[in-house]
């Protein structure tokens, strides 16, 4: 919660002279609270100090603003919403932050339950962010998050009270019957409304997934049940576990949310695309379906509208974003970004685009799909069925008189071909392509039949990405330096010894508002920028390792440096660093507490 140490000040003077905490008891919790950032009342009425209304109602009547009940008092969030359309005030992470819930909106006039009513500073934020006078009125930390959580999950309960009324459902039922109400489903689905259990499971799901800000959603059968799973920042989390029988009406609603998905094919793959808006929020999703042994299994990928970052939103490191800066204002050659799936590559290469985007010339995309759509640049989609490849439409394109032109993937040989084609006859190309780094791009591009010369000649800039997670601003903590490993360790790891000195390593713990520490992610890059060393090795038929090796000595810097630089800030844990990247050099890590010259300097002198 927000300023929670001037509360705990406050209210640990308020108990003690009021007389109705034993100090014996009182000390050690007022002590805990301070050095772990813990609310105070919280922890009074966890040990038993005081019971929960009587801690409420002695911070009413010395603050002067009266005491609520929140377990007897339902807040209506749709209403709220509609009356105070886009605040940020209620969106569910700023009220757990800000230990607040506005339960009552009436003319100029704003009732809110708070936690902390001696705050001044955050009520005054309040009355300008509402832009009403705030009524306070006292409630607890316990209370106001559980009605924070039955507000904002209305849906996600509603989910489970249908998955509830569905138990006992016999599904060992004759196959024949089984096929013919399947088909009567799929029929009546077509046509039912809002109130059909499938429609109500679908858009719950969305909606919980749209506000955890997950990136993919993903509904497994098996053989009797059917798994949920969100892929919020980077990681699958389980969310749900729907009953069997409502497999085949889910995907039949998918399916017709898209328009272009045929409901009664199961046998094979199809893709297609939704475009929803809910809580205010425009998203685009992709939806492919798997037929699997035990039903269809449904990934749908989530594309937030309107959330695309320029360039200097990347948060990316100088000296990357000067490197990357000089191949966009290239007149020709390429530039490409490389990664795995879901690594942020089309975020990356849709800035890029932006920043080149301008009405004096023509910009150009071949994406399959198109997956943000952007006023003033001309995207083509591919469509295979009726033979608009990316070759092909990529050799149409370039007859449009295109100055820049965007390639969504390079997936075969006819492909790279006509781009490298093109940046030699004086286009600019951004793509993206599939490989672990920056050095091994080159390599790759030549495995697929290009002349190393013509790699050398066209080759601007290469993007290697991953993405991190990024730490809670809310609850993230200094790691004990018990934990650290040692000096030997770091250093192969990829620290610098000048790094090593004064480091302070951070810990995740966990909060309201993240998960398990974590909340957000941020990009790893690696640039290597061409230059006459790095072309004479290409030229030479050199391998990845000797082309690294001189970008590293040229000023390249790697996944894992770029990690380790946001270790050192704070922004993220050297174990998510390590899951994520692979170290700079091939020798085998030391284990801890082993000796090495760089560890026990001394003895290494002595010998």
């Amino acid at each position: 919660m927000a300023n929670v140490t001037g509360y705990n000040r406050k209210l640990a003077s308020l108990l003690r002279k009021a007389g109705v905490v034993d100090e014996t008891s009182f000390t050690p919790l007022v002590e805990k609270a301070n050095k772990e950032s813990a609310h105070l009342a919280s922890l009074v009425v966890g040990e038993k100090l005081l019971d929960e209304l009587t801690l409420i109602g002695l911070v009413s009547e010395d603050s002067g603003w009266p005491p609520i009940d929140l377990d007897k008092l339902k807040v209506d969030l749709d209403e709220l919403r509609a009356m105070n359309k886009g605040n940020d005030l209620l969106a569910e992470d700023a009220c757990k932050f800000n230990g607040v819930l506005p339960i009552a909106l009436a003319g100029d006039h704003a009732t809110v339950a708070v936690i902390n009513p001696y705050d001044v500073v955050a009520l005054d934020n309040l009355k300008l962010q509402i832009g009403r006078q705030v009524i306070p009125v006292v409630s607890s930390e316990r209370a106001i998050l559980k009605a924070i959580e039955q507000a904002f999950h209305a849906q996600d309960k509603a989910v489970e009270q249908m998955m509830a009324d569905m138990k006992g459902i016999d599904d060992d039922i004759d196959l024949d019957k089984k096929k013919q109400d399947e088909e009567k489903d799929d029929a009546a689905l077509e046509s039912s409304g809002d109130d059909a259990p499938a429609v109500k499971a679908v858009k719950s799901i969305l909606s919980m997934a749209i506000k955890r800000g997950a990136s993919d959603i993903h509904i497994e059968p098996y053989e009797k049940k059917v798994r949920v799973r969100l892929r919020v920042d980077g990681i699958l989390l389980e969310v749900l576990e729907l009953p069997k029988k409502l497999e085949r009406s889910l995907c039949s609603r998918i399916k017709i949310m898209t328009d272009t998905m045929n409901i009664a094919e199961r046998g094979k793959p199809q893709d297609g695309r939704i475009a929803v808006s809910m809580d205010g929020i425009k998203c685009d999703i992709r939806v492919s379906s798997l037929p699997l042994v035990w039903g269809e299994k449904i990934c749908m990928r989530l594309l937030a509208k309107g959330n695309l970052k320029d360039m200097k939103e990347l948060n990316l490191e100088p000296q990357v974003f000067d490197i990357l800066s000089r191949g966009l204002s290239a007149p020709q050659g390429m530039v490409l970004v490389t990664g795995p799936t879901g690594s942020g590559k089309s975020t990356t290469l849709y800035s890029c685009l932006k920043t080149v985007m301008n009405p004096e010339e023509n910009v150009n995309t071949v994406e399959d799909p198109v997956e943000y759509e952007l006023e003033g640049i001309n995207q083509c989609h591919v469509n295979p069925k009726r033979g608009l490849t990316f070759a092909n439409a990529l050799r149409a394109l370039l007859r449009q008189d295109p100055d820049t032109v965007m390639i969504g993937e390079i997936r075969d040989q006819e492909t790279i071909e006509i781009a490298v084609k093109a940046a030699l006859t004086g286009h600019l190309v951004l793509s993206t392509l599939h490989t672990n780094d920056a050095p091994s791009t080159i390599t790759r591009i030549i495995d697929m039949g290009i002349e190393p010369l013509m790699v050398s000649s066209t080759l601007n800039v290469v993007l290697a990405q991953r993405l991190g997670r990024r730490l809670c601003s809310n609850c993230k903590v200094d790691a004990p330096r018990e934990d650290y490993p040692d000096r030997g360790q770091l250093l192969h790891m990829g620290f610098k010894p000048e790094d090593v000195e004064g480091l302070q390593l951070k810990k995740a713990v966990g909060c309201s508002l993240c998960a398990n520490g974590y909340k957000g992610r941020f990009a790893l890059v690696e640039c290597l920028e061409m230059n006459d060393r790095i072309r004479k090795i290409i030229i030479g038929g050199g391998t990845d390792l000797e082309i690294r090796k001189v970008a590293l000595e040229t000023g390249m810097i790697s996944l894992r440096r770029a990690g380790l630089l946001n270790v050192m800030r704070g922004v993220t844990t050297l174990e998510e660093v390590l899951r994520n990247t692979v170290g700079d050099e091939s020798e085998p890590m030391p284990k801890k507490g082993a000796k090495t010259e760089e560890a026990e300097p001394e003895e290494a002198e002595a010998k």
